[in-house]
């Protein structure tokens, strides 16, 4: 996946760890991670996992599951005894059994790989230590809508969204707390007047919920108003 016109505000350096045994996708994930401005070191061997833990503690952990050695539940596990440092979970499966494990064990949180976003992964890393420095009560992200470019950045990092997807965030922000009727979004959906189901927008709405949650600390940002549409809020949590 080539990382042509992709680039991140530096943040503040951080070491992430990652723990993968696909050496592709560990690399590929190392060179996003730089592009971001974080330092990162890989081992691939579950087994080593601890030992570099203890040796120099990271500041956050990319742990993939199926791991020669000593899987990543094992791992998750044996670092809560000790640490609290923030663990994205990398997994294959899907099911939401999985996810619910590694969230029960101790991972702050989960992301699948199929379909695999370095893009999703970076900016789910960023929200983190974001969270982790400034505590819970995080401060909310600020959405950038760029007309001229026909995309959408969170704190200088670019979403990377549909043409429909950026019609919907683009009307939405544009007035927090208004609330829109479906038939108001589907207006803005397709700039063609094809004919396009109520159903289209939910679709839209759930890709594109999934896309801002991991700026806002997994926070939903797009609310649904039961009956009557949907409205872009951002609610400060204390």
């Amino acid at each position: 996946m080539p990382t042509d016109n992709f680039k991140f505000s530096a943040p503040l350096s951080a070491d992430i760890l990652i723990i993968e045994d696909e050496p592709k996708m560990a690399e590929l994930l190392q060179t996003y991670l730089t592009a971001a401005g974080y330092a990162s070191r890989w081992i691939s061997d579950g087994r080593d996992a601890l030992p570099q833990v203890r040796s120099r503690m990271p500041d956050l952990i990319l742990l993939d599951i199926m791991l020669p050695g000593c899987d990543g539940w094992q791992i998750c596990r044996q670092l809560r005894e000790f640490s609290d440092v923030p663990i994205l979970m990398l997994s294959a499966r899907i099911g939401e059994e999985d996810r619910l494990q590694g969230l029960e064990l101790g991972a702050d949180d989960y992301i699948c790989k199929t379909p695999f976003s370095p893009r999703e992964i970076v900016a789910r890393v960023k929200a983190m230590l974001r969270r982790r420095q400034r505590g819970s009560a995080a401060a909310p992200s600020a959405v950038h809508i760029d007309d001229a470019l026909h995309g959408a950045s969170i704190d200088g990092v670019a979403l990377n969204l549909t043409p429909q997807e950026f019609r919907l965030l683009k009307a939405l922000a544009a007035a927090p707390g208004q609330v829109f009727s479906r038939d108001q979004l589907l207006d803005k959906l397709h700039d063609d007047y094809r004919t396009v189901t109520d159903r289209a927008v939910d679709s839209h709405i759930k890709n594109l919920r999934r896309k801002l949650e991991p700026f806002f600390d997994g926070r939903n940002v797009i609310h649904a108003i039961y009956g009557v549409g949907y409205k872009f809020e951002i609610i400060e949590t204390h």
